[in-house]
């Protein structure tokens, strides 16, 4: 398999043979399993903070002897743990609490950070669905499938594209992706639904992927830039489905090869 060999300003000055890890066949069943299997190892820990939603002496015993101090006899109420607010003689203000079921009261399942989430992945799958991922960002069908629309296809760079400058690298960038350019950086909205309210008010794009030499080092904004070492099926394929806008340098494909055979 070939791909367009493009210089620093993106015009393309050839062609470069691939590995034949992007001459694979693209597992989509294997690749979804791995991604959803390897989701809880890039997770972040969270979970309830220990002892919250029981901070209030509410021991849970209730009497219902009759004529004797703090019992409950005769009073209309249930068992539920309760605290003391206040007071008057004999008569207690009570208020539930501690229990799933008062106001302020623990979580009955609450997360727990301590939890396990990583699972065991099979080494051949695992080497399947990287070179799934892999082809799918040189497949027209994968990336047409992924976007719903045309989309222009990455391609290899020389090292010159390493030390241009942001406004000349996004000039090239357009060059090589044409009207699918507007899929190439990063942009953050807002959620239009409730989800505002939930933890995720901003939702974002995918934007370019643009892998580099072990060696090799790249600053830009508004792009995501991977090592080939550390490259990972949640890179090529961000929610386990094969297509990506990814650009690789010369490097980089060597590399590749050198990996995945």
């Amino acid at each position: 398999m070939k791909a367009k060999l493009y210089d620093k300003r993106g015009k393309a000055k050839g062609d470069v043979s691939l590995p034949k890890c992007f001459s694979f066949r693209i597992r989509a069943d294997i690749l979804l399993k791995v991604f959803e299997a390897q989701k809880g190892s890039f997770a972040q820990a969270y979970g309830a903070k220990e002892g919250a939603g029981a901070q209030y002496s509410a021991s849970g015993i209730s009497k219902k002897k009759r004529h004797d101090w703090k019992a409950t006899y005769g009073k209309g109420i249930s068992r539920v743990p309760r605290k003391i607010m206040s007071r008057h003689g004999a008569s207690f203000n009570w208020i539930g609490a501690t229990v799933a079921s008062t106001r302020g009261g623990r979580r009955p399942h609450a997360p727990r950070a301590e939890k396990n989430l990583f699972k065991k992945i099979n080494k051949k799958e695992l080497l399947i669905a990287l070179k799934s991922a892999l082809v799918g960002t040189f497949d027209v069908k994968a990336l047409e499938k992924k976007y719903n629309r045309k989309m222009g296809m990455g391609g290899v760079f020389n090292s010159g594209i390493l030390e241009v400058k942001t406004k000349d690298f996004v000039l090239a960038m357009k060059s090589v992706f044409g009207e699918s350019f507007d899929s190439v950086l990063k942009h953050k909205s807002i959620r239009a639904g409730i989800g505002k309210m939930r933890g995720r008010k901003y939702k974002s794009n995918a934007g370019l992927l643009f892998v580099v030499g072990n060696e090799e080092s790249m600053k830009r904004k508004g792009i995501e830039i991977v090592h080939v070492n550390d490259l990972a099926v949640k890179d090529l394929a961000p929610n386990g489905v094969a297509g990506r806008l990814v650009c690789y340098t010369e490097k980089a494909v060597e590399e590749i090869g050198g990996r995945f055979g």
